[in-house]
């Protein structure tokens, strides 16, 4: 599915200038750099390198460039790695952003703010002939959401947080559907994963009236076994965002879902008033509201990202969680037996 998006000419997602070079910014803190992540794992052909500005320390691992360096290696974009609360163009940023430009790079953005929205960027876009990409322009004419059941089947990964697993745990499950053989399509919901997917739609940028009805474009009607591997946004119980999480559980009406979790994280990313939901609480939850618009929903089981941990105490762990819940506990990122089990639980 394509997106309509802005440019100076607007080509499909499909047809980004590419390679990109990845735009850190000034962040400390890795969850907000989590675009940069994305595409450094599941687009890593398309990434030469990594550039932060004054203050950033998250690394992407990969070799750090000047804008000039970048485009002498073959890129052709800077991409903005940054997902900051808002999504807005730091004063900060802007710099870098136009020695991008100069340097030949165009800019690819999949914040909030319209890059076109910053003068300074323009002028110097319209001075080098240089393109501004927004990726995060929802189409037009969306409608209504109606409710009514579709064909086809859906699997929605819906997490206790933001920023803790649920498009990584989205299309390691699509492709372990592939790979089974399963006629399945991962469906995007945000500006990293319509990157890496070429197509999708940007959720939290649609007008909250038709965000049920844009789930629902999202996921048309398909063949009785083909299955949507949709990506959750948000958290049902985020102080914020939990409007999009709840639009997208209705729009999409899967049939099975996925709770995403990372365990140690106590408080919601930037709230730390707000204590992190329950496993068991994000799982009733979603029962009963996901119920509205399907009443067979299920959970299939619990991804938990378990990067901070060494593999013997992951595996513990996963052992652990899985024996307390009753159901298959993985981290999709290390596979192995925990992992299929839960695919042979969503497929069940």
């Amino acid at each position: 599915m394509n997106i309509a998006q802005d440019r100076m000419s607007s080509p499909s997602v499909q047809t980004l200038p590419q390679p990109y070079l990845l735009f850190l910014g000034d962040v400390t803190e890795a969850a907000y750099a989590k675009t940069a992540f994305g595409l450094r794992d599941w687009a890593g052909d398309r990434c030469i390198g990594e550039l932060s500005c004054g203050g950033g320390t998250v690394t992407t691992g990969l070799p750090r460039l000047t804008p000039k360096q970048a485009h002498s290696l073959g890129a052709r974009a800077l991409v903005i790695g940054v997902a900051n609360t808002g999504g807005f163009i730091q004063d900060n940023w802007i710099p870098s952003l136009v020695e991008a430009l100069e340097s030949g790079l165009d800019i690819i953005s999949g914040m909030h703010a319209r890059l076109e929205g910053t003068p300074a960027l323009k002028a110097a876009a319209e001075r080098h002939g240089r393109n501004l990409i927004n990726v995060r322009t929802p189409p037009r004419d969306i409608p209504i959401a109606s409710g009514s059941k579709r064909t086809g089947k859906r699997l929605l990964t819906v997490g206790t947080d933001c920023a803790l697993g649920k498009k990584y745990t989205a299309l390691a499950l699509a492709r372990a559907f592939e790979q089974r053989g399963v006629d399945v399509d991962f469906r995007a919901t945000g500006q990293t994963g319509i990157l890496i997917a070429g197509g999708g739609m940007p959720m939290d940028a649609v007008v909250a009236d038709f965000a049920a009805g844009a789930a629902e474009m999202l996921s048309p009607d398909a063949p009785v076994q083909h299955w949507d591997v949709v990506e959750g946004q948000g958290s049902l119980l985020h102080p914020a965002y939990a409007g999009v999480s709840l639009a997208l559980l209705h729009g999409s009406q899967p049939d099975v879902f996925v709770v995403c979790h990372e365990p140690g994280r106590e408080c919601i990313l930037g709230h730390p008033e707000f204590p992190l939901p329950s496993l068991e609480d994000t799982i009733d939850l979603t029962l009963r509201l996901g119920g509205r618009t399907n009443p067979a929903i299920r959970c299939a089981g619990i991804s938990l990202n378990t990067a901070s941990l060494d593999e013997d105490a992951a595996r513990a762990m996963l052992d652990k969680e899985s024996a307390r819940l009753g159901m298959p506990v993985a981290d999709p990122m290390r596979g192995g037996l925990e992992f299929e089990r839960l695919v042979d639980a969503c497929l069940a």
